[in-house]
């Protein structure tokens, strides 16, 4: 078996993990997402089992629904349960139980949309009718960690959660309680160039769309807890690994300084995987696998993955896609972002993190933003978004950002009356 090296990786994130080829085409423009949920029981507030418990659980149901709705049950490759969708797509589990659903990617986003709602909104409404509430928020507001324990225990999940547990808590909390709504676009031919304006975007992104300030029923003093979560949940793993002069080779030294996870302990502790290079021979597959257990606010995957936005209701998805789409995808809205967006700034993203547009300076900027994003979209034209989509994008835009807020603001005011 051929040793690895560094070069060897890096020609590897070059041609397979910065790049798609057959889809990289100019106007290409797929867009995909995935909708993450939290069960609770509507009677109690807690958490829904996986499957047994006093209470609801949410495998039944969705054994249930998906047998009226014609869903094939299968099996992830990690062993745990997930539904096939007809209409693309699939359902699984996070390692808390809260449900996600991963669209097919489309040409557009009025389709995605629409697919999109059409699972969400009856699973919601079924969930609702046998006692579970799918909240759309970036954590349980409720429910301290210690009550709700590791559903799936799979040998991924298991090395995990021991390796987040030796940290702090944010790792059992991101892992049980977080849910967030992830907006993928391809690459094209312009790789680094959207690498930079996504990784530049996250801060901006973050406190548009946070919805988690409350957290085991009090108000945490960040407007999107969630991202606090996963911020402190392994640094090494975690954050903005860009540089603009060495985009490849900057995001190598982030994968191979970030512990193994799924290799073997050293000591009881994981090691780096440059240590495990350094000292053993770790297979492609491996090398592979590591890189799913890295957690960047953007994630290149032979398309870029922003995972800056805490779970969205179903009725700002258009918000969402628009603001991503809008930039990345309309040459104009893009270059006119670039000028205005200041460069990748883990220390920015902190601050959106805790006061989101309650910053004066975040507040004008992604205002500014998400106007050069709904132009963006308007210039793509209706083939790529509906008229009606557009609109809901710009009532969000009304009803939060242009006025400095976010859904946070509102969640903030019923803990507080609470």
């Amino acid at each position: 078996m051929t040793r690895l090296n560094r070069p060897m990786l890096q020609a590897y994130l070059e041609e397979r993990t910065f790049s798609a080829p057959g889809v990289g085409a100019p106007n290409s423009r797929r867009i995909g997402a995935e909708a993450e949920l939290i069960p609770i029981d509507a009677a109690t507030g807690r958490p829904c089992p996986l499957d047994d418990g006093a209470g609801p659980a949410t495998l039944p149901f969705l054994r249930r629904f998906a047998s009226r709705q014609g869903w094939v049950e299968q099996r992830t490759p990690k062993g745990v349960p997930c539904f096939a969708v007809p209409t693309g797509g699939s359902i699984t589990f996070e390692p808390g139980g809260q449900i996600e659903f991963a669209s097919l990617p489309s040409r557009s986003a009025s389709t995605l949309i629409n697919r999109l709602r059409g699972v969400v909104l009856p699973l919601r409404a079924a969930a609702a009718a046998e006692g579970i509430t799918l909240l759309t928020v970036g954590i349980d507001p409720r429910n301290p960690v210690e009550q709700v324990p590791l559903q799936l225990s799979c040998d991924r999940y298991v090395r995990m959660a021991a390796h987040f547990a030796r940290i702090g808590q944010s790792g059992a909390r991101m892992m049980r309680q977080t849910a967030a709504f992830q907006v993928s676009v391809d690459f094209e031919n312009q790789p680094f160039v959207r690498w930079r304006l996504l990784n530049a975007l996250t801060p901006f992104v973050t406190a548009i769309f946070a919805n988690s300030p409350v957290y085991a029923g009090r108000y945490t003093r960040h407007r999107s807890f969630r991202a606090h979560c996963w911020r402190l949940l392994d640094p090494q793993r975690t954050g903005l690994p860009y540089d603009e002069e060495r985009p490849v080779e900057a995001y190598l030294e982030f994968a191979l300084g970030a512990p193994a996870i799924l290799l073997p302990t050293v000591d009881g502790r994981c090691d780096s995987f440059d240590s495990w290079l350094a000292r053993a021979n770790p297979s492609l597959d491996e090398w592979e696998a590591h890189l799913t257990t890295l957690f960047p606010e953007v994630r290149p995957r032979a398309h870029l993955e922003l995972r800056s936005m805490d779970a969205i209701d179903p009725a700002w998805y258009p918000a969402a896609l628009a603001m991503v789409a809008g930039l990345v995808y309309e040459p104009r809205a893009r270059e006119a972002a670039l000028d205005l967006l200041p460069a990748p700034d883990l220390g920015l993203l902190e601050r959106a993190v805790r006061v989101g547009l309650a910053d004066s300076a975040i507040a004008r900027t992604a205002s500014d933003l998400f106007e050069l994003a709904l132009s963006g979209c308007a210039a793509l034209g209706t083939k790529f978004l509906q008229p009606v989509h557009l609109e809901e994008a710009r009532t969000y835009f009304e009803r939060y950002t242009r006025v400095a807020r976010s859904p946070a603001n509102e969640l903030k005011v019923r803990a507080v009356a609470a």
